[in-house]
């Protein structure tokens, strides 16, 4: 990760409408709550699963706080992918009062 300083970011308001928003936080995060339409792909299962990710177009890159979307917006970028981290991640998505949705039937939330 040499180069984390050189790519993309945005903040969660400068994600388009409709655009490919790839979660890689863990299964409990995911199930609390996340973003209607998001792919959901671990980071740790990143490397066996690049084929379930968009190519030829901007995919923002989220987990809770930044930090795991970097890493694999980094591992994204060295195999030709176009990722943007997204800053912040879902916690900032959660303090603006975006939606969120829940896979296991409570009020979603961010873990």
């Amino acid at each position: 990760m040499d180069n984390v300083n050189n790519l993309p970011s945005a903040s969660i308001d400068d994600i388009p409408e409709g655009a490919p928003v790839l979660d890689v936080r863990e299964q409990d995060e995911w199930d609390a709550g996340h973003i209607h339409g998001a792919q959901h792909l671990p980071l740790s299962q990143l490397a066996e699963r690049t084929g379930e990710v968009p190519v030829d177009e901007d995919v923002y890159v989220i987990c809770r706080s930044g930090g795991r979307s970097l890493k694999a917006t980094a591992y994204l970028a060295q195999y030709g992918f176009d990722p943007v981290n997204v800053l912040g991640g879902m916690g900032a998505w959660a303090d603006a009062d975006k939606p969120l949705i829940s896979e296991n039937g409570e009020t979603p939330r961010v873990l």
